[in-house]
């Protein structure tokens, strides 16, 4: 007697449980994928995007309302990252974000820099290396050029410079087709 009553408590509460934990399954999922490309945006909240922050920006992307590359802080990884994520792996947009470079960075004038570290703290790549009270420098490599440090620093000591093509950001572009859909086509 005392065995059936638990298990009565015991399917009720199971039964109550999943009342208060359903949920629609497309919804969820939806929510899941909105969660997993917030994830990998920088969270930097620049709004560079044209979003008011990186959680709006990715429920537009998820709707179809905003393409994956308008997140300058987020530079090619983020682009290559978001179309992995939601299978647009085609191969032209994949290869361009690969081969994509940077056009502008920017550099401290080390002369003017008082070590306030507001631009290192501004940085979404960390880019920017140094110590409080002391000169800070950008790393060109990593600098995505998005000018998110310009703004804190408050003896204006940061520049932008326009990168030009030359034979060190010079890179072979990519072909525009899979191997298997070469495959498939007729030789001439």
């Amino acid at each position: 007697m005392i065995e059936a009553i638990a298990a009565l408590v015991g399917l009720l509460v199971i039964g109550a449980w999943l009342l208060l934990h359903h949920r629609e399954p497309e919804r969820d999922s939806r929510s899941r994928i909105v969660r997993r490309i917030d994830e990998i945006l920088p969270q930097t909240q620049c709004q560079q995007c044209g979003y008011g922050g990186c959680l709006p920006y990715a429920q537009a992307i998820l709707s179809g309302n905003a393409p994956i590359d308008q997140c300058p802080p987020g530079g090619p990884v983020v682009k290559r990252s978001l179309a992995e994520l939601l299978g647009q792996s085609n191969i032209a947009r994949l290869r361009l974000s690969d081969s994509e470079a940077v056009d502008q960075i920017v550099v401290i004038d080390e002369s003017t820099c008082i070590g306030c570290t507001k631009c290192i703290q501004a940085c979404p790549v960390d880019a920017i290396v140094g110590a409080t009270k002391q000169m800070h420098t950008v790393i060109a490599d990593h600098c995505t050029g998005c000018e998110l440090c310009i703004p804190p620093c408050p003896v204006d000591c940061i520049d932008i410079v326009r990168l030009e093509p030359g034979l060190e950001r010079w890179r072979w572009s990519m072909p525009t087709h899979l191997g298997s859909e070469r495959r498939n086509h007729p030789r001439i």
